[in-house]
């Protein structure tokens, strides 16, 4: 997630809104850069624990697949994402800190989620599910990698448009493997918003009302 890719929080998905509502990048209201180092300590405290507490809940979830079968557990973390992200009220996350190669860890995103379920039936598994971003040459590439050397890559241009909203729209897509490429006609746009943003995860919410939880993959994806 012929199969788009949703940069928030999907990796993949087929159906988009036809409208985007953006914050225009004007406003009277000032925002600044907060780092760890501005917040008071018992703040930042409180901020590690509803981190932890989340990523405790994603725990075992299978990047999302047991959570959807169980409604209470969804909304536990749901609960727990606007706890966290009332960490993030009022800071920017759109600046160099959203560059990286971005894990995902879970998702309610349903495409995304299906084929995890089912790649098995095609022969193959899913290995990891990237978001790479780069604002400063304003792309997005969303990979699913089928190892050893598959992967479905969708290509996107964003546009920041508030401190924590980012526009996108998909340029290209292509289903790859060790020796062959079948282009595929990309299509689809909308937006994302990172909620939260620390040196260890970030969550964002999208368009469709799906949520994302990523980490720094310990390497960095570059297109081939």
């Amino acid at each position: 997630m012929a199969v788009a890719i949703n940069p928030s929080t999907c990796i993949v998905c087929s159906r988009f809104p036809h409208n985007i509502h953006s914050h225009g990048i004007a406003s009277k209201k000032k925002l600044r850069v907060i780092s760890s180092s501005d917040v008071a300590p018992s703040a930042n405290r409180e901020a590690i624990s509803a981190r932890d507490n989340l990523l405790n809940l994603i725990s075992g979830e299978e990047r999302g697949l047991k959570t959807q079968k169980s409604p209470s557990k969804r909304s536990q973390i749901i609960n727990a994402i606007d706890a966290l992200a009332a960490f993030g009220t009022d800071t920017v996350t759109t600046d160099s800190k959203l560059s990286g190669t971005w894990r995902m860890m879970w998702t309610t995103e349903k495409e995304q989620l299906f084929i995890i379920e089912k790649a098995h039936l095609f022969g193959t598994q899913v290995g990891d599910i990237l978001q790479v971003i780069d604002v400063n040459r304003s792309t997005l590439n969303n990979v699913i990698t089928f190892p050893p050397s598959g992967s479905f890559v969708v290509d996107s241009t964003i546009q920041i448009v508030s401190s924590q909203r980012v526009n996108f729209r998909f340029t290209s897509a292509v289903l790859q493997g060790a020796n062959w490429k079948i282009p595929l006609p990309p299509f689809g746009q909308g937006w994302f918003e990172t909620v939260y943003l620390d040196e260890k995860i970030r969550v964002a919410k999208d368009i469709r009302g799906d949520y994302l939880v990523v980490d720094q993959a310990s390497y960095t994806w570059e297109e081939k």
